[in-house]
């Protein structure tokens, strides 16, 4: 029998995202939001959730685009720092030896340290209660080579993704590959 542990966000695994925006005086930002994941496949886009509160809130309302990177256990350090500290009151990119890079396809930044990032135009914006949903369609994804497999695809081993542990408030990395998708149940099939 299951214990009842009530209602919270406990969902495993969350992934650490390097949310990318740009302030109304055109000051780079960086926040740390494990809120968010693909929310779509056709058009493709991705979600992320934040609260008011946060300076990166503001910032996609008015510029109406974000990046979202996917946080690396090599920058697992500058990934924690971006979302402990406020885009107002320190410039992230400086204290955390960031390089700041312009989107090519939206008016917002990332950092070119993290070695895949999603361009996204707001799409969307749902208000759900603590936390605002902004819904962003992907208009590009950039890569850098040492993390694209002999096929020219991402591979997650060489990524090598931070998630979020929501029960314990830690980081993890991740492990090898078990099985392939959408076919290891097949065994099942009669």
């Amino acid at each position: 029998m299951k214990e009842s542990l009530g209602p919270k966000t406990l969902l495993f695994p969350a992934p650490v995202l390097m949310v990318g925006t740009y302030d109304q005086n055109g000051k780079p930002n960086l926040m740390n939001a494990a809120w968010g994941g693909i929310c779509c496949s056709h058009p493709p886009c991705v979600a992320v959730s934040l609260r008011k509160a946060t300076c990166s809130h503001g910032c996609i309302v008015d510029r109406k685009a974000f990046t979202v990177s996917i946080a690396c256990e090599g920058r697992m350090t500058e990934a924690d720092y971006v979302g402990i500290v406020s885009g107002r009151d320190a410039d992230k990119f400086i204290v955390a030896g960031l390089t700041h890079q312009r989107s090519e396809h939206v008016d917002a930044p990332y950092a070119e340290e993290f070695p895949v990032v999603l361009e996204c135009r707001l799409l969307h914006v749902i208000e759900i209660g603590l936390h605002t949903q902004f819904i962003g369609e992907i208009i590009d994804v950039k890569a850098d080579a040492a993390v694209l497999g002999d096929d020219g695809r991402l591979d997650i081993m060489k990524i090598r993704p931070l998630v979020f542990d929501t029960a314990r408030r830690g980081y993890h990395g991740i492990g090898p590959r078990l099985a392939a998708a959408f076919s290891v149940g097949k065994a099942l099939q009669s």
